[in-house]
């Protein structure tokens, strides 16, 4: 076997939460390695990217002191302003809006192509040692550090290592950690569509009893045809339904996402295929194990009707960015139990009591049971007539 000299950090995975990862360790002054078995396709403004994000403005801000936020927002993002949530069984709308709160805006909606042609555009420059095509077949680890061996027979020796590499992470399993899985057994069917009415810059999202659906405004690159019309959707169903509606014609496909909206923006029309995705909450027992650390997806999956999933993972790195840093700071070691154990414990507890809120809040108005029918609408109407109550609401999940 091949051996190169020892690393401070190995990140295993390649997407938006391993990339930054290892962006950032770099930019920390930090000898890293990124393993991923596949190079990412190379962003194309003509292909819209199904699987888009609600950034919040700390994973903006995260990126931005990576050096890579500044691109990102000239090539394409949508910023909203707004954001109302309603059920169908009645009461009056949860309504965020950034002039009430003071802000600018109170997110943007960014393409996952894009922010991962951003950040591996940006790993070379920062001294990212990139291994791909390349899968973590075996690890080892002692006091001394880690051993991480490659399909190709070379292994990467580290002070740390970064299991970046999803819900099914291969560096997880490795190091032993058990990530229980539930299975709502709803999908989240996707697609990009035109509203008859502007969306105004708003996210919008209606509860229904087979669960969500909610369409994200999206950047129309200044088509006069969809000018402030095009959005992103994500509708949460039952399997089976959402089965039935990926193979639905597509005017049928439109006329039941105008119903499940209400007629809110009025008609639809479809602006690209669809797609769907299987949705559970998995959540790692726990976040660290020796030296190996875990982030984003490889530790927690939660449902996306919150649109936070992303922004719990880079909250992962900004986290593990400041206890490197007051490491460094103090002459420290960056991989001591005591500091990996506190990074750890903070991050679960805050990824656990995410996922878990998400899980209720799905659970409380994805039925028709009619005593939660009956109350849950007029709740979200009183939670949006508290002005401290939706500050403070906005506030968490902007991260701050």
């Amino acid at each position: 076997m091949n051996r190169r000299g020892m690393l401070d950090a190995v990140v295993v995975g390649g997407g938006v939460v391993g990339a930054a990862s290892a962006l950032m360790l770099a930019r920390e002054g930090l000898q890293v390695a990124l393993v991923e078995a596949r190079a990412p396709t190379p962003w194309q403004r003509e292909a819209r990217d199904l699987r888009v994000f609600a950034f919040a403005p700390d994973s903006a801000a995260l990126l931005a002191d990576l050096g890579v936020w500044a691109q990102v927002e000239a090539t394409r993002v949508q910023p909203y302003r707004g954001m109302r949530v309603w059920d169908a069984a009645g009461g009056a709308p949860l309504a965020f809006d950034a002039d009430a709160l003071g802000e600018p805006q109170l997110g943007w909606i960014v393409e996952n192509g894009l922010l991962v042609d951003a950040l591996w555009n940006a790993l070379p420059a920062a001294g990212v040692r990139l291994h791909c095509p390349a899968k973590v077949e075996t690890l080892s680890q002692d006091a001394g550090g880690v051993r991480v061996g490659l399909d190709d027979g070379l292994v990467l020796e580290a002070r740390l290592a970064i299991a970046a590499d999803g819900g099914h992470s291969a560096l997880r399993r490795l190091a032993g950690i058990e990530a229980p899985s539930h299975d709502y057994h709803q999908r989240g069917l996707v697609a990009f569509v035109a509203s008859e009415a502007p969306h105004r810059n708003t996210c919008w999202q209606r509860f229904l009893a087979t669960g969500p659906v909610a369409m994200l405004p999206f950047n129309d690159d200044g088509d006069a045809q969809l000018r402030g019309r095009l959005g992103s959707i994500v509708w949460t169903l039952p399997d089976a339904e959402a089965q039935r509606l990926l193979e639905a014609p597509s005017a049928q496909f439109e006329r039941e996402l105008s119903a499940a909206f209400g007629g809110e923006l009025g008609g639809f029309t479809l602006q690209s295929p669809r797609a769907a995705f299987p949705l559970r909450r998995q959540l790692a027992q726990r976040q660290v194990e020796s030296r190996v650390l875990l982030v984003g997806d490889a530790a927690h999956v939660m449902h996306p009707l919150a649109g936070q999933g992303v922004n719990h993972g880079l909250r992962d790195v900004s986290a593990l960015r400041a206890m490197l840093r007051d490491a460094l700071a103090k002459g420290g070691d960056i991989a001591s139990r005591t500091r990996l154990s506190r990074w750890a414990r903070a991050r679960r507890s805050d990824n656990a009591l995410g996922a878990h809120a998400f899980d209720a809040i799905n659970r409380v108005f994805s039925n028709d049971i009619l005593l939660p029918t009956l109350l849950r609408g007029h709740a979200l109407g009183l939670a949006g007539r508290m002005p401290p109550l939706v500050r403070a609401l906005w506030r968490h999940a902007a991260g701050r």
